[in-house]
């Protein structure tokens, strides 16, 4: 059934007011509506977002950043819902935005405030206990053409620090805007729209230091990491990821294809206060056809650590190198301490669109381990830490391969949960193989440069299932528990100390697994649309709640292939729906 309005208290919120915004997102105009909050409003004082409260989100009431935390954890410590009350979840409120794009961002939450992005860069302010909207801003997009945006006009989140929220848009500004108000505080442009760059991901707020990634990968736009003055906007620095001659790693790329190297940086990193590093994931290089571009070509597909001061990059470690399959290394490195082999290590951790599951040594970018999570035949095995490739499975002009996983990857963007009872990430994985194909191409700012055809097909392996949800041990890598989907599962996964995992599912369920054993402990009633969002949680006075976007589209409607083409996966309704549960 679909979910009626409903609230934490017995009264319904007025009507007219959830209904105005999809006419705003429709037109995409310049339109600024606000509803100043004053002291009196049910959301109360907004209490500012220091640099201290950032540093301890993880004990946060709230839901401060991305993934709750500077280690991308995606794990809260709140437990008033657990595995023994979970059963008696239900719908608390619910919003309709009126789009019918793929909807991703986690709903971003301080105090009784919450803020959410939609696609095309709408930015909404709610209570967060009982839906009632407080402000809504709308970027106008009308003079951007939008046509080097790939894989759907989302948006990933914002971020938030003193009485500001931050958001990165389509057409490459960075935004401030008054938490209370929605009144555009700054608006920092980095690079013009529509000649192969474009903003999707959550800033991440550092020591003041508003930080952002572009993508654009698919058009040749050489990637880059920046670095904005929260109180200002000004940029401090700029890190491209993909070095020019004479800089360290500018010998991997032939003369000249550095200016067109991809490398884009289009998920929401880390931080590591105790080495001061930022940790980010760098993207596929261009363009695909690795022929064209002999050598590792540093830094696609790798993580790199930075000084958060000046942007210099510390070291990286590549996930494949000269990649031709498309398998970005972007996917979020999640902080967090391991023991392998009887070694205690500082690590990361990250399930690579290669299929592999990587643990790092996060001071110094050295391998701890590599395990399988997905059918990977591309990358095939390691020396000395380095990752090996198949020559049988790269394509040519006159070479077709088959190889898995496709270039959707084993994990695509949604992201995994790491938590710290169980020590168990929690992965969201995709089972698909693709036939590839080189093909011409030279560049063109604002085309696709790519160079190859690709068809998304099953994975033999997995014959009955696009999808499933896995726990992986952090200390082996290998497989705890596993949670098979006859669809894709696009869902970002949340983790809390009520020993649950939750996230969304293809056909419109929010799912709550047993984080140990990945039994089913409840299932939402069924929602308007399937998910791409990520859920988070958050908790005002006494009760804890959760919120996930239903919301389908992203990549795979687009580029799925034989998967896109399932009549299950093809009859999945569209249409943006945040849904807020509670006991």
């Amino acid at each position: 059934m679909k979910f009626a309005y409903r609230t934490s208290v017995t009264r319904r919120p007025l009507r007219n007011a959830v209904l105005a915004l999809p006419v705003a997102l429709a037109c995409a105009t310049a339109l600024t509506v606000t509803s100043p909050v004053r002291a009196e409003d049910p959301a109360g004082p907004y209490q500012p977002v220091t640099s201290e409260r950032l540093g301890h989100a993880a004990q946060d009431n709230g839901w401060l950043m991305y993934r709750h935390d500077y280690s991308s954890t995606g794990y809260s410590v709140l437990d008033g819902i657990n595995a023994g009350n979970v059963a008696q979840l239900k719908p608390a409120w619910d919003y309709e935005t009126g789009s019918k794009s793929g909807h991703e961002a986690p709903p971003i939450v301080n105090g009784d405030y919450m803020f959410i992005t939609t696609p095309k860069n709408g930015l909404l302010a709610f209570q967060a206990s009982t839906g009632k909207l407080l402000w809504k801003y709308q970027r106008d997009l009308s003079d951007v053409g939008l046509k080097t945006i790939c894989c759907d006009v989302v948006n990933r989140g914002v971020a938030l620090y003193g009485s500001n929220v931050y958001m990165a848009t389509l057409d490459n500004h960075v935004l401030a805007l008054d938490a209370t108000t929605g009144k555009v505080v700054w608006d920092q442009a980095l690079e013009a729209p529509d000649l192969g760059y474009a903003m999707t991901l959550a800033p991440l707020v550092v020591k003041g230091h508003v930080i952002v990634g572009v993508s654009g990968g698919e058009y040749g736009g050489r990637g880059f990491i920046a670095s904005l003055d929260a109180k200002t906007g000004k940029q401090i620095w700029r890190q491209s990821t993909i070095p020019a001659p004479g800089e360290p790693g500018g010998d991997t790329w032939p003369k000249g294809a550095y200016k067109t190297g991809g490398g884009a940086t289009w998920l929401t990193g880390s931080y590591d206060p105790q080495t001061d590093s930022l940790i980010w994931g760098v993207g596929n290089p261009g363009p695909w056809l690795a022929v064209l571009r002999p050598g590792d070509n540093l830094y696609t597909d790798s993580v790199i650590a930075l000084n958060p001061a000046t942007g210099k990059i510390k070291w990286h470690y590549q996930y494949t190198p000269n990649d031709t399959w498309d398998y970005d290394g972007t996917n979020e490195p999640v902080l967090t301490d391991l023991t392998y082999q009887g070694k205690a290590y500082k690590a990361l951790v990250s399930a690579s669109r290669n299929g592999w599951f990587y643990a790092v040594d996060r001071t110094n970018g050295k391998l701890i381990y590599a395990e399988k999570f997905a059918h990977a035949t591309s990358v095939s095995g390691f020396k000395d830490g380095r990752p090996m490739t198949d020559p049988a499975m790269r394509p040519d002009v006159d070479k077709e391969i088959f190889t898995c996983p496709s270039f959707l990857g084993g994990k695509n963007w949604w992201p995994i949960a790491v938590d710290p009872q169980t020590h168990f990430a929690y992965v969201p994985t995709l089972h698909t193989c693709m036939k590839m194909k080189g093909a011409s191409v030279s560049y063109k700012a604002g085309l696709p440069f790519l160079g190859e055809t690709f068809t998304v097909m099953r994975d033999p392996e997995h014959p009955d299932e696009w999808g499933s949800v896995q726990a992986i041990d952090l200390n082996s890598g290998k497989q705890a528990w596993s949670f098979k989907s006859a669809l894709p599962w696009n869902g970002g996964m949340l983790a809390t100390a009520g020993g649950l995992v939750f996230s969304g599912s293809a056909d419109g369920y929010l799912y709550a697994f047993d984080a140990k054993t990945g039994s089913v402990l409840w299932k939402s009633p069924k929602m308007s649309s399937g998910v791409l969002g990520v859920p988070s949680t958050w908790k005002v006075g006494d009760r804890q709640y959760v919120g996930v976007y239903a919301g389908w589209g992203g990549g795979v409607p687009i580029w799925g292939g034989d998967m896109a083409k399932d009549p299950r996966v093809r009859s999945i309704p569209l249409g943006g729906h945040l849904y807020v549960f509670a006991l």
